[in-house]
């Protein structure tokens, strides 16, 4: 009789069972410019569909940039990371200088995670070590196993998810840190992991901003040892160096340092490649529009980024119509804004991973995942950007469910997130890519032998001899 009456009902339930707008994971929470974005759309009512699928790429190239003639359905534009595998080149080949990369997403990075594998798989092949640049504080430091931090609750934190003019511009993590000169200090804790390169704290170094503020000080516990140390908040921003060498932990407490706009510690070796994880939950990417250039400049004269990962669309799903050209526009704008903050950068784009719904009852890929894939495909087109197309490559239709369903699982019962086994997996993918292209890139370094043919002119009384080469390049 139940079976009966399932049947007769099944035809009246929703195809799909939660609204398009509900969102059901306690880590996704959405920023303030992706709801103002969505509004913005709904008021235009612009329901023109864009479609990407053409035989090939067209529009103009960008100053310098290279031309990929790709098909569009299955762009990978790794030619566009060529400023970014000629650095790789030279640290590899001639052991010269470093490689930093600059990886903002949202929870899919969430403590650590996909980046440290990724970081890791670089250290491991080209050098390096350290964790890169770390926050003040931060929602996700509980769980990141690639080093240990600390904070007291007592820190005034602005993010660019939900503040739009903050009281000192955002750092490079899109945050700004003060520190609350009250009767309990105001501190940071960071230890060393006991994963490879990560051993050490590898010279850390304070970066934060201007203030008239001339009597604030740092004070830096290591062990059984304490030093002080002055802050000169005269630039927009500043580095002190807490430690020449390399550190297994330590405290720092921050003393009548309340109006200095504090960013974060970076920690690296100086060598090899280093990759800084810029995760926020809730992110869109949008809010990467609020980068100052000017302080950005800066941040790029001292770290030196030579390509930035935009890991975004977990925050996109599910919010308005199926057609995502407002999302395309929007962050067009976002890599504009990076380009003026960081000259020279590579940008590599990587999709929305598969995201399963519940449909009839049974769990499928969401009916958003795929409009939003094509769209990000089209803004990286569009702006000569790399692209990874993680949806494709973890598996495309039903994806997500088979990785939920595996023995042991790779990603959880949110059917979104993926687990440190899925994490890894998808690190190895983003890697293999990356790595393929810059294979390309070296067999295109091939120079052809120069062909001298010297011709020598009899020298006249008391002139020296002049030799003329004819030189003959032929350079890919």
């Amino acid at each position: 009789m139940a079976t009966g009456f399932f049947l007769v009902f099944k035809t009246y339930l929703p195809k799909k069972i939660f609204k398009e707008t509900e969102v059901n994971n306690k880590h996704i929470v959405v920023d303030s410019l992706l709801l103002e974005a969505i509004q913005e759309e709904k008021e235009a009512h612009n329901n023109k569909q864009s479609n990407i699928e053409t035989d090939s790429l067209s529009g103009e190239n960008l100053d310098g940039m290279p031309f990929s003639d790709e098909p569009a359905s299955s762009f990978r534009g790794l030619v566009y990371l060529q400023a970014f595998y000629e650095k790789l080149y030279q640290l590899e080949i001639e052991q010269k200088g470093k490689v930093r990369i600059a990886y903002y997403g949202d929870s899919m990075t969430d403590g650590d995670m996909i980046v440290q594998d990724l970081r890791r798989s670089f250290q491991n092949k080209y050098g390096g070590d350290g964790v890169g640049f770390v926050a003040i504080t931060s929602e996700s430091a509980g769980s990141r196993s690639s080093v240990s931090h600390q904070f007291s609750p007592n820190w005034k934190v602005q993010s660019y998810l939900n503040v739009k003019n903050p009281l000192r511009p955002f750092g490079i993590n899109g945050h700004v840190f003060f520190a609350k000169d009250t009767v309990n200090s105001t501190w940071v804790r960071y230890k060393s992991s006991t994963v490879a390169h990560l051993d050490f704290l590898n010279k850390p170094t304070l970066f934060y901003g201007r203030s008239n503020n001339s009597r604030a000080q740092l004070r830096m516990i290591v062990g059984k040892d304490t030093v002080y140390k002055k802050l000169n908040p005269v630039n927009e921003l500043n580095t002190l160096t807490l430690s020449e060498g390399n550190l297994k932990g330590f405290k720092a407490d921050f003393i009548h340092a309340d109006s200095i706009p504090i960013y974060g510690v970076n920690f690296d070796n100086q060598q090899g490649v280093h990759i800084d994880n810029f995760s926020n939950r809730g992110n869109s990417g949008l809010p990467l529009t609020t980068f100052k250039p000017s302080i950005m400049n800066q941040f790029q004269q001292k770290l030196g980024y030579q390509l930035i990962i935009l890991h975004y669309g977990t925050n996109v799903l599910n919010y308005g119509s199926y057609n995502y050209s407002w999302y395309e526009r929007q962050m067009t704008r976002v890599v504009d804004n990076l380009r003026n903050c960081f000259p020279g950068v590579s940008i590599l784009v990587i999709s929305t991973a598969d995201k399963a719904t519940k449909y009839d009852l049974t769990m499928q890929t969401d009916s958003a995942v795929v409009p939003l894939v094509n769209a990000q495909r089209k803004y990286a087109i569009s702006n000569q950007a790399g692209f990874v197309n993680l949806y494709q490559l973890m598996g495309g239709d039903g994806s997500m469910v088979k990785w939920v369903d595996e023995v042991p699982a790779k990603a959880n019962k949110d059917y979104t997130h993926f687990n440190h086994r899925g994490a890894r997996d998808i690190s190895n993918m983003i890697f293999k890519q990356i790595e393929e292209g810059y294979d390309t890139y070296k067999k295109g370094k091939t120079v052809a032998p120069q062909t001298v043919e010297p011709t020598v002119v009899k020298p006249k009384p008391k002139d020296t001899v002049k030799i003329k080469r004819k030189v003959s390049l032929d350079v890919h």
